[in-house]
């Protein structure tokens, strides 16, 4: 899946493991890398004008930042330069002072001795430059410009020497090359690790050499807009690889997992499995640290396009335990293993699990517009909840109900009492019921409170009672009117 992936210009499928749905993605092409998979910047500058200028004043880092081709190009060229100038100044030497004339007189003493032509006075150079001395050419007392050329001659040539060879030796310690034996997986992947969805890949040492504070950072390089409208185009962003917890230093001596959590801080908080297959951003991978042998910085990149991200993919072990010490297997190193990965992105799943749970549907109580009074005294309350009562026992105990509200200041609470103490019958008994239930959550009065305090319950009855029984010993009727006891017995 991953090498279909990888094709540019070719339809690809997603599989989702956990619903078994397929997503289509359309046909893409080969679009421009920031950095490329070698870790080359794809960046060239242009039209810098009179900025050209600043090269020339930092003359070594060009030549060092040149290519290996110029570098030999310009070594070979400063070098076949510089001897055919000095040879041509010891030839007009000769020259002026006429020693051309007199090579081969034994009586002439010449400024450099056998020094005929230009071929023997480029010999006579390299000679002296080389410091090979043969011996048989040499500089006169006689030639006091000579003494002047060739001491102007022994500073330039160290000059020379210092510049060039320093300069192809840098090129040549440069830990360029050292990053080439630090590997970074082919794909990046999106799982789930400890519960939480992670953005992935991994990274490795071939040598065994360490590298000494190795840190590792990554950066999103994505086109946006902001909100003034300004567009910026491969704006950078920070992915945070574990700078708070210290995970982003790395013990490197043998592949590590880096792995960048997805939460409301990560600019992939609201990427899901459909919305990477219209993505498109850059990830750039970058490795820091010390060479152990050379101990000078060395530095490796990599980079990871939206092609090259893995939905639901987890890596393949490498390492294994041998008889002494651990192997590592290179072979599965960039192999990937489809793992159950729920398409949604995080902020999806965080908003279905903030969703509140459904409440229990409660029946509207209907609005009564009678005082708080007169719905806790009044049996008239229970054709709320169907409890219908004779109109006069409604009358009669609303009027009980009003007069034992008087007499709670002084009275004993006993001598309060509502029809709720008369013997009815079991009909009677059952709305009496109801109506108790249904006036529960009503507030109670003052004067319940007080009949509450002073009289003694010997059977406790959960939860409020608008309707208290009598103490014990006496019996109901004795406590109501003599016309409520004959209409009583009358029934």
């Amino acid at each position: 899946m991953s090498a279909i992936r990888r094709k540019f210009g070719e339809d690809y499928q997603v599989v989702n493991t956990n619903r078994g749905i397929t997503f289509s993605a359309p046909t893409k092409r080969k679009r421009q890398r920031f950095v490329e998979k070698n870790g080359r910047c794809n960046v060239q500058h242009g039209n810098l004008g009179g900025e050209t200028s600043r090269y020339i004043s930092d003359l070594f880092t060009t030549l060092v930042d040149l290519k290996w081709r110029w570098n030999l190009l310009i070594f070979l060229l400063t070098y076949t330069v510089a001897w055919l100038i000095m040879a041509s100044m010891w030839w007009i030497i000769a020259y002026i002072r006429g020693d051309l004339n007199h090579g081969h007189d034994e009586s002439y003493t010449p400024c450099v001795a056998n020094v005929y032509n230009f071929p023997s006075a480029f010999l006579f150079f390299i000679e002296t430059e080389a410091t090979i001395g043969y011996g048989y050419r040499y500089i006169t007392e006689k030639c006091p410009e000579g003494i002047i050329l060739f001491l102007f001659q022994s500073l330039l040539g160290s000059i020379v020497d210092a510049f060039l060879i320093g300069c192809m030796f840098i090129k040549m310690s440069q830990p360029k090359k050292r990053a080439e034996t630090l590997m970074f997986s082919q794909d990046a992947v999106i799982s789930q690790r400890d519960g939480k969805l992670c953005l992935m890949f991994r990274v490795g040492n071939l040598r065994n050499s360490h590298m000494v504070s190795a840190q590792i950072r990554c950066k999103l390089i994505k086109s946006r807009q902001t909100p003034e409208g300004e567009f910026l185009p491969l704006d950078q962003r920070e992915l945070d690889v574990g700078f708070g917890t210290g995970a982003d230093q790395l013990f490197l001596v043998s592949p590590l997992t880096i792995c960048h959590e997805i939460n409301p801080k990560s600019p992939f908080f609201d990427l899901s499995q459909r919305s990477l297959m219209s993505e498109q951003f850059e990830i750039v991978v970058i490795l820091e640290g010390i060479v152990e042998t050379t101990g000078m910085t060395c530095q490796a990149r990599t980079s990871y396009t939206e092609d090259e991200v893995l939905w639901g993919h987890r890596f393949l072990p490498v390492m294994s335990l041998e008889e002494g010490f651990f192997r590592v297997d290179y072979s599965q190193f960039h192999n990937t293993f489809e793992v159950p990965t729920p398409p949604y992105s995080v902020k999806e799943q965080e908003e279905k699990c903030s969703l509140p749970s459904p409440a229990p549907v409660l029946s509207p109580t209907p609005f009564d517009g009678r005082s708080r009074r007169e719905r806790i005294f009044s049996l008239d309350g229970a054709e709320d909840q169907g409890c219908r009562l004779p109109s006069k026992l409604q009358r009669m105990s609303s009027r009980n109900g009003k007069e034992a509200l008087k007499m709670g200041g002084g009275q004993p609470a006993e001598k309060a009492s509502s029809t709720g103490d008369l013997p009815l019958r079991a009909e009677d008994q059952l709305q009496l019921k109801c109506l108790n239930v249904a006036t529960e959550p009503l507030t109670q009065s003052a004067g319940e409170l007080e009949y509450r305090r002073l009289a003694p319950v010997h059977v406790p009855v959960p939860g409020p009672n608008l309707n208290p029984l009598p103490a014990s010993g006496s019996r109901p009727e004795d406590n109501l009117p003599a016309k409520l006891r004959r209409m009583n017995a009358d029934r």
